[in-house]
């Protein structure tokens, strides 16, 4: 993929060239996954340039370096403003993708880091289109079900948005496209459907919506959590219960959550077409409501919209 627009990133307090926004080769997190991190969209809104649920996700972000012990050197209300300073200070003014990560340096190479161990705290961003393709908002896409499975509860902690987790969705989505797929879903332990390699996953079937619970080895999303509330303005209801694999044949419609995803509906599984094999009504009724966050059609009766202050604009103070 190409990161357009990427110029500067923000590295331990401190504005840098792109090209210069290395690591050492030794670096804990590259041996052992030792990172935590969160992708933020960034809109171009009827009233200007908005987050999408930053400060959601940047306590998420904390939430999962809490449950792997980093304790990250900077407050929360810090690193909401640096998203929004390298977003002015790359000059990303018509919408942009933020990737903010928390990772252990160079220090011990042992397997367990000693507690003066360093913690870095970089936020980059760039322009990022749809994640599976231009045309699948619209059009949807083919998925399979993996042979890889999601992790089992007690192994890797699943409500962790770590590095080292995404190993498994590496495996999913390879595995996916391999085939011939634009991505892959994964089942539990338990042989029960949990997410999508990097995307929550809900389906409908008979005017009901259903979604794994987060028993089910999910990341609970934010972009999942969001649809729920605004499935519920639609006065539809969203069901959190196991599916067994079969259910998403018998879909009548399904569709992908995720930041970068958006809302991107899921034309076949396994070859078998879902519904009518194309976006289906509810699951646009959904899209419509989420964009017109962005476009004004929806009101923001959440907060989950922020603005960026133009004052954070110097890229060359220090935070």
């Amino acid at each position: 993929m190409s990161f357009k627009g990427a110029k500067l990133v923000w590295h331990n307090g401190q504005m840098i060239p792109w090209k210069e926004a290395t690591v050492h080769v030794m670096t804990h997190a590259l041996h052992y996954g030792s990172s935590v991190f969160e992708g933020i969209r960034v809109y171009k809104t009827s009233k200007g340039l908005k987050t999408f649920r930053l400060t959601d996700h940047i306590q998420r972000l904390f939430n999962s370096a809490l449950i792997y012990r980093i304790e990250i050197p900077y407050e929360q209300l810090t690193l909401v403003e640096v998203c929004k300073k390298v977003i002015l200070a790359n000059e990303l003014m018509k919408g942009a993708y933020i990737r903010p990560i928390v990772f252990r340096g160079l220090g011990n190479v042992g397997l367990v880091p000693k507690e003066n161990d360093p913690i870095n705290v970089s936020i980059a961003a760039w322009e990022w289109g749809p994640y599976l393709g231009a045309n699948a908002l619209e059009k949807g896409v083919d998925v399979c079900v993996s042979s890889w499975q999601r992790v089992a509860p007690n192994t890797l902690p699943a409500l962790a948005k770590a590095g080292g987790n995404y190993l498994s969705s590496q495996l999913i989505s390879a595995e996916a496209k391999r085939l011939g797929f634009a991505e892959g879903i994964a089942l539990d332990t338990n042989g029960m459907v949990s997410e999508g390699a990097g995307e929550n996953l809900f389906i409908i079937r008979d005017k009901q919506i259903y979604t794994p619970p987060s028993a089910s080895s999910i990341l609970t999303g934010i972009t999942r959590d969001s649809v729920m509330q605004l499935a519920s303005q639609l006065n539809l209801k969203v069901r959190e219960e196991l599916i067994p694999r079969e259910m998403l044949y018998l879909a009548d419609e399904a569709f992908f959550t995720g930041t970068a995803v958006e809302i991107t509906p899921i034309r076949s599984v396994d070859r078998i077409k879902i519904g009518q094999g194309h976006r289906g009504p509810i699951t646009k009724q959904l899209q419509d409501i989420f964009f017109g966050l962005f476009n004004g059609d929806t009101e923001d009766n959440h907060g989950w919209l922020e603005d960026l202050d133009e004052n954070l604009a110097d890229s060359t103070s220090h935070i």
